[in-house]
């Protein structure tokens, strides 16, 4: 990035400079000295918003995702046992959805946490997010290093075995903001996610749009870039061979403007 740097100078002044070779480059040097702490002030910054892992991008039409182990087997161990302690979830109502009219109990558990008397409504259902929690906020800022967004809501989705699961569906709620990419990350069993073109669903499809399987590991953080949520639906199948639990947390940011 180029800077500029702009001194006043009287007559005097350069006219003295010009008599002092020695005073010129004090000057000079001064100058380098200070464009460099201005660069390693830059580098400094640029280090605090971005860790470093190595992505793989996933596309297809309208599906734009990034893919990436965020967290070492050993670190992402440790936040997944912190997790199972820490994790409070819905019972009751709140363990129910809405879906066409019909009210059904959630296959998983689900938790919300976030900023506070944040409140998220999806599948006929408002929820309010219950405060950070260490592991959570600790994941969270690891996120915004690696990504450069800031989220201020997670929905936290717990599957005991293979026999949990999700149905196609789209995060596409009119109070996330659109210009955020929602942050999905994966911990536990590594599970099949499938994603669906909104135009080749159902018996009658309009297009033959070949849908894309990932499978997300352990550690491991997806993030949906727009305009992903608009053009495809994605699902966690049923696995019945897997039969140990995943715990997966979406970050997302709520316009808090926009829901008042």
């Amino acid at each position: 990035m180029e800077k500029f740097v702009t001194r006043g100078q009287n007559k005097r002044s350069c006219a003295n400079d010009a008599r002092s070779p020695q005073r010129r480059m004090k000057l000079e040097s001064d100058e380098r000295i200070e464009e460099e702490e201005e660069e390693e002030e830059e580098d400094d910054t640029l280090a605090e918003f971005s860790h470093p892992v190595p992505w793989q991008k996933i596309e297809a039409e309208d599906l734009d995702c990034d893919y990436a182990l965020l967290f070492s087997k050993e670190e992402a161990d440790h936040l997944f046992r912190q997790l199972e302690e820490e994790v409070v979830y819905s019972t009751g109502e709140e363990a129910k959805v809405q879906v066409f009219g019909k009210v059904y109990n959630i296959p998983r558990k689900q938790a919300t946490y976030g900023d506070a008397d944040l409140t998220y409504t999806y599948s006929g259902v408002t929820r309010l997010a219950s405060p950070w929690t260490p592991t959570l906020e600790y994941i969270r800022d690891a996120v915004t290093k690696t990504t450069g967004h800031t989220f201020n809501f997670v929905l936290i989705n717990r599957y005991k075995d293979g026999q949990d699961h999700i149905g196609e569906h789209r995060d596409d709620e009119r109070e996330l903001d659109p210009l955020c990419p929602i942050a999905s990350v994966s911990f536990g069993a590594a599970r099949d996610f499938i994603f669906r073109h909104r135009d080749a669903r159902g018996k009658q499809t309009r297009r033959q749009i070949e849908p894309v399987k990932l499978e997300l590991a352990h550690g491991s953080m997806l993030l949906m870039n727009s305009p992903t949520n608009t053009f495809w639906y994605h699902s966690l199948p049923v696995r019945k061979k897997i039969t140990l639990p995943r715990i997966n947390l979406t970050f997302r940011r709520i316009v808090v403007d926009r829901k008042k």
